[in-house]
């Protein structure tokens, strides 16, 4: 895409995000130096055709490099999500950067715009001191941009900005001339001009420059097109920004520190900072270029704006500034907790998930076979008997109430057609709560991602649960599998087996008497069969009693190995990829943080 992320680092944190890292241009420099001549570049080091002394890097050019560093991996990490068209001015703040750092530190780009009649090829012909611009009544009297170089070594900029060596010129040499050494002037058609090329040229130039004279006069100092087409799009380049009242000589009096005033009133309406009381911000003054009042004051600010070599950092700043404001709602969301899947959510989703796959209904299904196996065993066996009678002559009904027990699921047998969609719908329901917990607050390309990726994972989940469900759901309810039995029970059938033999030998007692094979003695056998009889229900009773904390148990436990399967495919379908995408947007919104925080400007 440019010049600063064509190329991406080798190195991978977590298989998932690069971590890009903006290019060396190749310039005769790689690696380290690279950076080095980039901060350099941008701070004023270096030197012309190397014959001035590299000055130390300064600390906003430091700063400036990390937050080009940070845009360039936030516009690679943002590619896949937002398109070329919203990228577009953040890619041309890395060309423009990429492009500024192979040419020349020691000069600083000045252009001088105005509206038609302002007087600004005047202002410019007596800043050069020599007759360089054209002047006259005459409207348009610029046709396109004119440069004046006070040193040599400009020519890559004077490249840059398109304008050809017919069009490039050179200052009187004068004993001012050496305070404005590295300046290079720049006097451009006027922006409110009928021809569409003369605003092209101003259009393309501007958004090169370092910095920028607006020369207006007392008569057009409020045009609309002026303000609100030029100076409010770029009231955050007020440090790089001079305002210039000209032709103050036409106003008498006090009227020009009125409209001076009434000027500085409406750049703030603009937005515009002033630099007044040594504060960073936009230079205003009146002057008059025709009978130079106020020129020497403007030439020695531009020297000493020049001499700082600091403009080229102050511009890029400002336009790094200008690029995140606007992508801010693309990365930014304002009240979002954090991106993270919360616990409240996660939780709701298992739930959903558990109740698509019938888990409550299964551990339901799974305590009544533990209990029903209970009463098996410690049944008395005429109970079992009958029960045993029962089910030979209705195999089939004790059937079809077993599968609806496990609702519908067991062994060879699927969902029924109103089951399948019911669950569908359920888990479709599911992950769209989800998503939609995740991406509360989320800039809105980064919410629809989240919920794409959701989307998308949960396409194969009902299959998957319905697999789980056929598997562990009918598993734990299928009424020829037995649990476990607790260490109770043999004790409990040793009972139930000692009232059946109390009831049998009191039985055979009595027989024994009434056959005459025995004495006569009712009270007795009688008695035994009486306490074989009502202990053998007594012990089933107490066993139903005691069998009721395992059967919950079990059945909890094969609703939890119901539910944990379930969660499962949840959270390898969808929930882990909604975090990787919310992670993908943690990385994006530090980078964009460093990329909007941090200050380069002037202290």
């Amino acid at each position: 895409m440019n010049a600063l992320t064509d190329r991406t680092d080798d190195r991978w944190d977590d298989g998932l995000i690069a971590r890009s890292r903006p290019v060396r241009e190749a310039a005769g420099e790689d690696g380290d130096d690279g950076d080095d001549a980039l901060m350099r570049a941008l701070s004023g080091a270096g030197s012309d055709s190397g014959r001035t002394p590299a000055p130390p890097v300064s600390r906003e050019a430091r700063a400036l490099r990390s937050r080009l560093e940070a845009l360039g991996r936030l516009v690679a990490l943002s590619r896949t999500r937002l398109d070329g068209k919203t990228l577009a001015e953040a890619g041309r703040v890395l060309d423009e950067a990429a492009a500024r750092r192979g040419l020349s530190a020691q000069h600083t780009v000045v252009a001088i715009a105005g509206a038609t009649g302002s007087g600004k090829s005047t202002l410019f012909n007596a800043l050069a001191g020599v007759q360089i611009s054209d002047t006259g009544l005459r409207r348009p009297t610029t046709a396109a941009p004119i440069a004046c170089s006070w040193s040599d070594g400009a020519a890559g900029l004077l490249d840059r900005l398109e304008i050809p060596g017919r069009l490039r010129r050179r200052p009187r040499e004068t004993t001012e001339a050496g305070a404005l050494r590295g300046l290079v002037l720049v006097d451009l058609p006027d922006l409110d001009s009928a021809v569409g090329a003369h605003r092209e040229h101003v259009d393309r130039v501007l958004a090169l420059v370092d910095a920028v004279v607006w020369v207006v006069d007392p008569e057009k100092y409020a045009d609309a097109v002026l303000h609100e087409r030029y100076l409010r799009p770029l009231a955050g380049h007020a440090e790089v920004t001079f305002v210039v009242l000209n032709q103050v000589d036409r106003l008498p009096g006090e009227a020009a520190d009125l409209v001076l005033d009434d000027l500085r009133r409406l750049l703030d309406e603009d937005g515009i900072a002033l630099g007044e009381h040594d504060e960073p911000g936009a230079t205003v003054l009146g002057l008059s270029a025709l009978t130079g009042e106020g020129v020497a004051e403007l030439r020695e600010l531009l020297g000493q704006f020049a001499q700082e070599h600091d403009a080229a950092t102050r511009r890029i700043a400002a336009d790094v500034d200008r690029a995140a404001d606007r992508m801010r709602p693309l990365y930014v969301a304002d009240g979002h907790p954090g991106p993270e899947i919360g616990e409240e959510a996660r939780a709701e989703f298992e739930d959903r998930l558990a109740e698509a796959v019938g888990a409550h209904a299964a551990g339901l299904a799974a305590e009544r076979a533990w209990r029903r196996n209970a009463g098996k065993a410690c049944g008395t066996p005429w109970l079992r008997l009958w029960r045993w009678y029962g089910s030979r002559r209705a195999p089939r009904a004790l059937a079809g109430l077993a599968a609806g027990e496990i609702g519908g699921r067991g062994p060879g047998s699927g969902p029924g057609p109103e089951e399948e969609v019911t669950a569908r719908q359920r888990v479709e329901q599911a992950v769209r709560a989800v998503a939609d917990a995740s991406v509360a607050g989320l800039p809105d390309p980064w919410a629809q991602a989240v919920r794409e990726t959701a989307v998308r994972g949960g396409e194969q989940l009902p299959r998957l649960l319905d697999e789980v469900a056929v598997t562990l759901g009918a598993a734990a309810a299928v009424p020829g599998a037995k649990p476990p039995r607790p260490a109770w029970w043999p004790a409990a059938v040793l009972a139930q087996a000692a009232m059946t033999l109390v009831q049998i030998y009191g039985g055979l007692w009595l027989v024994g008497q009434i056959v005459g094979v025995l004495e006569p003695d009712l009270v007795p056998p009688v008695l035994l069969m009486a306490a074989g009889i009502v202990g053998g229900p007594l012990v089933e009773w107490a066993c139903s009693i005691a069998a009721r904390g395992p059967a919950r148990r079990y059945g909890q436990d094969a609703e939890r190995r119901l539910r944990q399967a379930a969660a499962g495919c949840g959270r390898a379908r969808v929930l882990e990829p909604v975090a990787a995408e919310l992670l993908r947007y943690r990385e994006v919104r530090e980078q964009y943080a460093t990329v909007a925080k941090l200050s380069t400007t002037r202290q």
